[in-house]
């Protein structure tokens, strides 16, 4: 019996009503993050840090077997070696890493870590694991049979991801941002190699603009680590995004027996951008690497053998290139250098496959065979790619880890911030100078008060409650910014409606606790120091008074710079100000006490000069503590 129209309509919105009764509640999401394969594939295991679980996939059927409950907020997983349990780090003050069993989803043991624990990775004898502590910027390194911590590994700063070698002696973290002046010419994150046997960290400095590393893993062969960040050309006038004038997406490659950079190649296109690399993983063989890019969704799948084969061909220098007839100022030999490399956009051309996944926010990535797990942070699903199918139109699906969620406003606004697809060719999101709404520690010469004055950027939180915004107070609030941001920065046109969502996840913004607070409290030594900044005579509470500790006006305070066109810059808040180095508007001291002391800040308005040593040092401890 064949149906009218009519009844296809009735039938149509029946349909819809029985969606919207199974969705998800508004505002209840699982925000999958992670996801790692157990040893023999048979299922997946999906940390979810908003639903505060893990979910169990079974590989074969697709469809989530089980759930496991784990402490709020979890941050990151790793699987034991012999595949039976999952350790999983939650993020507070005093982090903890939560040992789960897997069969029985049990949680059997608690291991303190330190300040925003994640990025877990366990050694290949199962012996050790290794914790970031991002706000620590250091490592703990445990000793699992005695469920303790052995010793603290110092990294560079904001450690938020890791691998290990396949023989267990060298794990690689991945710094977030520099801690650099950003008003020197050279501004990057490095990456840190710590041996195992002596727990010793080397640096390795990436290229001048890396930032934002988000992800990393060591090639089957342990040859390599592959790290995935932004590569920001943050000394041009932000006047245009074609070509990647402003933000490119890069993979770093480092040599892990020679502990240096071997190169860095480029994930974008010559016209579309392949905005926020995070997640990063290979195939079993390692042939193929694959790649995560949060700001399109969208996976990278690169040909390894094939990038190494090119990279292996080019000419070290340009006399060399020269020799071998490749050196053309002309430019038909677009990376006649190795040191022309990161700035080819082409290079990955013929190498590199971008798929287009289902959903919104891919995170992390796993392999199974020949298929690739990427998870789909503010759609609540993994998107999966077959990477054996040839037809473009089979070879991605998805699977539902939960009820489709229902966005909020405010959700809805975190998710346009990530979303590079709201940015004229997709070059970057408001997180690519703003990784989670914070700062990229950078200067950028931004067009809204001029050319040729570079700013440092800001910190979000509170920018919509502490006006006016930009350092030079040219935009009236948060919500002026907002919109010049997606008109200027993005050079885009969108819907008031996106901006309104952005103003509303901006606002909602909580300050992470300072890790210099003790037991949530202020040390003996910050106690001291916030008599001092309350005193008249010193005048810190002058300008940066309680509760948002900033008076909301424009002050000359002595820090104009060579580049500047005026004196009074915005008082910023202090609050946070523990993770927002370099310091000023132009970025110019790496810490407080160089900034009061070498800086003469609060000379104009208050008496530092009387302040011994320890006295200095105790102001410095309260401000940080904010």
């Amino acid at each position: 019996m064949t149906r009218t129209w009519r009844q296809f309509v009735v039938v149509f919105l029946m349909a819809l009503a029985v969606a919207a009764a199974e969705a998800a509640e508004p505002g209840k999401y699982l925000g999958p993050l992670q996801v790692v394969a157990a040893k023999d594939g048979a299922n997946l295991y999906v940390l979810n840090i908003d639903g505060n679980q893990i979910s169990v996939v079974e590989t074969a059927g697709g469809k989530v077997a089980r759930t496991i409950p784990v402490p709020p907020k979890p941050t990151g997983m790793a699987l034991s070696p012999d595949g039976t349990k999952l350790y999983v780090t939650c993020i507070s003050p005093e982090g903890t890493v939560c040992i789960v069993d897997v069969a029985s989803g049990a949680s059997a043991a608690k291991i303190a870590a330190g300040h925003g624990a994640e990025a877990p990775v366990a050694s290949p004898d199962g012996k050790r694991l290794y914790v970031c502590n991002r706000f620590n910027d250091n490592v703990s390194v445990i000793d699992l049979a005695s469920s303790k911590e052995i010793t603290r590994v110092p990294v560079v700063r904001e450690p938020n991801a890791s691998a290990v070698t396949p023989d267990g002696k060298l794990v690689v973290i991945a710094n977030l941002i520099p801690i650099d002046r950003s008003d020197s010419y050279d501004v990057a994150s490095a990456v840190t190699l710590i041996d195992t046997a002596n727990n010793q960290p080397t640096n390795i400095r990436l290229l001048n603009g890396s930032g934002s590393l988000r992800g990393v893993c060591v090639s089957p062969d342990g040859k390599y680590a592959y790290i995935a960040h932004i590569l920001s050309r943050y000394q041009m006038p932000t006047t245009q995004l074609e070509r990647g004038w402003m933000n490119t997406n890069a993979l770093s490659i480092i040599d892990l027996a020679a502990k240096k950079l071997h190169n860095t190649v480029l994930l974008d296109d010559v016209d579309l951008g392949a905005a926020n690399p995070w997640g990063v993983t290979t195939t079993a063989d390692g042939a193929t690497i694959c790649v995560a890019q949060a700001g399109t969704q969208e996976l990278s799948v690169i040909d390894s053998k094939g990038l190494f084969d090119k990279l292996s061909r080019i000419p070290a220098d340009e006399e060399t290139a020269r020799k071998a007839g490749r050196y053309d100022p002309t430019g038909n030999y677009s990376s006649p250098t190795t040191a022309d490399v990161p700035n080819d956009l082409a290079f990955l051309v013929d190498l590199r496959e971008r798929i287009k996944l289902e959903g919104n926010g891919p995170r992390g990535v796993a392999v199974v065979g020949n298929k690739v797990y990427v998870t789909m942070y503010f759609t609540d699903n993994l998107s999966v790619v077959d990477l054996a199918e040839k037809s473009r139109y089979r070879r991605v699906s998805s699977i539902a880890l939960g009820p489709p969620p229902q966005l909020t406003v405010q959700r809805r606004g975190e998710m346009f911030f990530h979303d590079a697809d709201l940015c004229f060719q997709h070059w970057q999101s408001c997180s690519s100078c703003h990784p989670d709404a914070r700062v990229d520690a950078l200067n950028w010469d931004l067009m809204n008060d001029g050319m040729g004055n570079p700013k440092n950027t800001k910190n979000m939180l509170l920018s919509h409650q502490t006006p006016p915004s930009m350092a030079s107070g040219v935009r009236g609030g948060g919500e002026a910014a907002v919109r010049a941001g997606i008109t200027h920065i993005q050079f885009a046109v969108r819907p008031d409606e996106d901006a309104v969502a952005i103003d509303e996840y901006l606002r909602a913004l909580q300050p992470v606790p300072s890790p210099h607070l003790v037991n949530g409290k202020l040390s003996e030594a910050a106690e001291r120091g916030k008599k001092l900044f309350f005193d008249k005579t010193i005048g810190c509470a002058t300008c940066h008074p309680e509760p948002l500790y900033t008076d909301l006006k424009m002050h000359d305070v002595g820090s104009r710079g060579q580049y500047d066109r005026r004196d009074d810059f915005d008082t910023s808040t202090l609050i946070e100000c523990w993770r927002t180095a370099p310091y000023m508007h132009d970025g110019h001291w790496v810490t407080i006490k160089e900034l009061l002391i070498e800086g003469k800040h609060g000379a104009k308005g208050g008496d530092l000069s009387g302040l011994n040593e320890q006295q200095i040092n105790d102001l410095v401890e309260f401000v940080l503590s904010l």
